[in-house]
């Protein structure tokens, strides 16, 4: 894995003077079956979320509501994205490092995931990250 595999991806706009409609199809619009789905939302000021990796999880990381930072490492260079149109998400295939920050007042991160919550997928020890990708 490099993060040349972490990309932006478009989402259909649905443009209506009513408001804007935008969907996301698995396997059409991103890489994998979505077979979970959550959200973060009330980070405080200055909080960091994420600081793992998975081992085996694909996920699609959308700013659904204000903005926020995905710092991305896969052991051997680092990348920042900023997420804030609710139209397009970072895919992040296994084995990506991942930090988020820098998240405005009022954000809502949605998160698409490949597979259910699985403790044992989780790498949570940077030391450990390293040694897995060298």
């Amino acid at each position: 894995m490099s993060l040349s595999d972490c990309k932006i991806i478009d989402l259909p706009k649905i443009e209506d003077h009513r408001g804007n409609l935008t969907f996301i199809e698995q396997n059409e619009h991103i890489p994998f079956d979505i077979k979970r789905v959550y959200y973060l939302y009330d980070v405080p000021g200055g909080g960091v979320r994420g600081g793992h990796a998975h081992k085996a999880l694909h996920q699609f990381i959308i700013a659904a509501s204000g903005s926020f930072d995905v710092v991305l490492n896969d052991g051997k260079e680092q990348q920042r994205h900023h997420l804030n149109r609710s139209y397009y998400g970072l895919y992040l295939p296994p084995m990506t490092w991942r930090e988020l920050d820098n998240f405005s007042s009022g954000s809502v991160c949605l998160v698409l995931a490949s597979e259910p919550y699985g403790e044992e997928d989780y790498i949570r020890d940077i030391d450990e990250f390293y040694n897995e990708t060298s």
